[in-house]
């Protein structure tokens, strides 16, 4: 679950993420639930960029992540912004220290990285404690279709002037796993450096999410397809599968 290296040339490599997208989906998954949110966590943050895109909406922001090299780059950006958010090193499966949030949120895939049955149920579990009574869950995960179709046993690469890659992906041992085996050249304007960096994720059926979350204390699932919360007419080629669940009261 660590970006170990990749930390200093992931915002690089993240420059086309549908950021925005995730910005929307969040507000009006806000909106339509018609509660008062203000007070959200953002599971496995990252570099901040859409921690601090809702901290600029006026939420009350805490950025939670694993990675303290990743942190590091969160924290520097907020800074310069002038962003007040709250920085946190911790893994998911250890979540504490986090009350009565109106909502939690997890993007771009991190919960794949929950490669586990036992650690997505604890994670789930640690969630809905940092909850408020009604408080709101929304992550995304790749759906089989798309790990399967575009993802395993598939090699990617970029080639840029100052950081360029070739990413191996790999299947696992069972349906949805996969293996990224990634090595990286960066250039610091004399001679280029090589790293290499390995991850694991794996995703699973929607029904077992939902099984777990309801385990937890969540109810009032939603699904949402590609950014949207409307019916998608092709649900089965859906690259991007997004949960919503809100904590039961009482």
């Amino acid at each position: 679950m660590v970006y170990q290296k990749m930390a200093y040339v992931y915002d690089q490599l993240m420059m086309d993420a549908p950021y925005d997208q995730w910005l929307q989906f969040t507000e009006e998954v806000f909106r339509q639930s018609g509660k008062k949110i203000k007070n959200v966590a953002d599971l496995g943050c990252g570099t901040g960029e859409i921690t601090a895109l809702l901290a600029d909406e006026g939420y009350n922001m805490i950025g939670i992540d694993y990675s303290s090299d990743m942190l590091a780059y969160a924290e520097q950006k907020a800074h310069d912004k002038k962003l007040p958010i709250h920085w946190l090193h911790q893994d998911l499966r250890e979540l504490k220290g986090l009350s009565n949030l109106d909502a939690a949120v997890s993007y771009c895939d991190v919960i794949n990285y929950i490669t586990e049955d036992k650690d997505l149920e604890i994670v789930f579990q640690r969630v809905a404690d940092s909850l408020s009574n009604g408080g709101l869950f929304l992550f995304d995960i790749h759906s089989l279709h798309h790990v399967e179709i575009n993802c395993i046993n598939q090699t990617f690469a970029d080639v840029n002037d100052d950081v360029s890659y070739i990413w191996f992906c790999t299947e696992g041992d069972t349906p949805g796993e996969m293996h990224h085996d990634l090595t990286f050249f960066t250039f610091d304007g004399n001679s280029y450096e090589r790293f290499d960096e390995y991850h694991h994720q794996k995703t699973y059926q929607i029904d077992f999410y939902k099984k777990l979350l309801v385990k937890a204390g969540f109810e009032n699932l939603k699904i949402g397809y590609d950014f949207s919360l409307n019916h998608h007419e092709n649900i089965q080629e859906a690259e991007r599968i997004f949960f919503i669940a809100e904590k039961r009261s009482g």
